[in-house]
């Protein structure tokens, strides 16, 4: 676990912050139809939590998180890569919300992360990495037109 006294020093919106290799070895486990203990993380105070809880395996495995196209190891674990597109404005609102409400954070300390990291974080790593992606959708998830056909998709999938 990390001292406290570092968690400052830490760019959690820079890929090099995340246990990419343990997810990859995660994926590559479940694929292979067998089931894994996934970390539970504490936002609140930055650390992971003594306990754990069990993904199991499936015909379809969905991974989310807006940094794993940056990473080419990860990007060839995926059939299908589906990016979620949003406006900066509407990214901003949602995690200035999630983070007053969820994590007990200020909107000052809100602000003061998005420009420190979060937003050139989006710009260098994330907005690039749409590029890998098989389908991008528009309007944040609310466009039900490509939701629907990534919807057929996973049903053709789980068939």
């Amino acid at each position: 676990m990390l001292p406290s006294a570092r968690h400052s020093e830490i760019n959690f919106d820079h890929p090099d912050s995340l246990e990419t290799e343990l997810l990859i070895q995660h994926i590559i486990t479940l694929r292979e139809f067998k089931p894994v203990e996934v970390p539970i993380y504490d936002f609140s105070n930055d650390t992971r939590k003594a306990e754990t809880f069990t993904v199991r395996p499936s015909k379809v495995i969905l991974v989310e998180g807006i940094l794993l196209y940056v990473e080419p190891e990860l990007r060839k674990l995926f059939d299908v890569k589906i990016f979620v597109d949003a406006d900066a404005d509407i990214r901003f609102i949602r995690r200035l919300h999630r983070d007053l409400t969820e994590r007990g954070r200020s909107t000052e300390s809100v602000i003061d992360q998005y420009y420190a990291t979060v937003r050139p974080m989006h710009l260098e790593f994330v907005e690039p990495s749409k590029r890998y992606a098989d389908v991008i959708i528009p309007e944040g998830g609310h466009n039900v037109a490509a939701l629907d056909m990534v919807t057929a998709r996973i049903e053709l999938l789980l068939k």
